[in-house]
């Protein structure tokens, strides 16, 4: 029925479940949010993913998991990052986030699937000991990777990365652990896919 409320899964890992904030603060949660107080009925997210979660560990997950509904309105994917800290190769990314991006297509239109962007870590005092330029070059290639599979897939693409490299460093953008994102980044995430999922 045309009101009755959207359903939206969320795919993903620690950026996804917010790691460090409450889970209203989480993107998805903050998005929800958004979507409400514009009007838009929306069930709250269904959110699979974990902290440290490659892309193979959310494949095996959802090989699994017999619980997923039929459909969805909307998907939303944001993995890799763990992909890229692990040193695991572009190759392997590029043909697992492949399969998700499937996957996401099984479950509802093209044009309901948002892909964000994974951001760069080496911003992070988290990553103070480390080569921040290699982090970011590697961030870079799979964020091309996951680019254009959705391109190529015709999926919504929230390119996140950029503002975080400017933000995700600040002592207000970082929860304790001085890596994962703080509730004032995600609500700019949150932003960004509701515009996606106002449609």
């Amino acid at each position: 029925m045309a009101n009755s409320p959207k359903t939206w899964l969320a795919l993903g890992d620690s950026y996804t479940i917010g790691e460090g904030v409450p889970l209203h603060d989480s993107y998805p949660y903050q998005a929800l949010q958004l979507l409400r107080a514009n009007g838009k009925q929306f069930h709250a997210p269904e959110i699979i993913a974990k902290t440290g979660w490659t892309t193979d560990e959310l494949i095996a997950h959802l090989l699994h998991n017999t619980r997923l509904q039929p459909s969805y309105d909307y998907v939303t994917l944001l993995i890799g990052v763990n992909n890229q800290y692990r040193g695991m190769s572009e190759a392997d990314y590029a043909s697992t986030f492949e399969w998700l991006a499937k996957k996401a297509l099984e479950l509802t239109a093209a044009q309901n699937v948002t892909v964000i962007s994974i951001p760069d870590w080496g911003v992070t005092p988290f990553a103070k000991d480390r080569d921040a330029a290699a982090i970011a070059a590697a961030i870079d290639r799979f964020n091309n990777i996951n680019r254009e599979i959705s391109a190529a897939m015709n999926f919504n693409y929230a390119d996140i990365t950029p503002v975080y490299r400017e933000t995700g460093g600040r002592p207000e953008s970082l929860v304790e652990d001085q890596l994962h994102p703080s509730a004032k980044v995600y609500a700019y995430w949150a932003e960004q896919v509701s515009g996606f999922l106002r449609k």
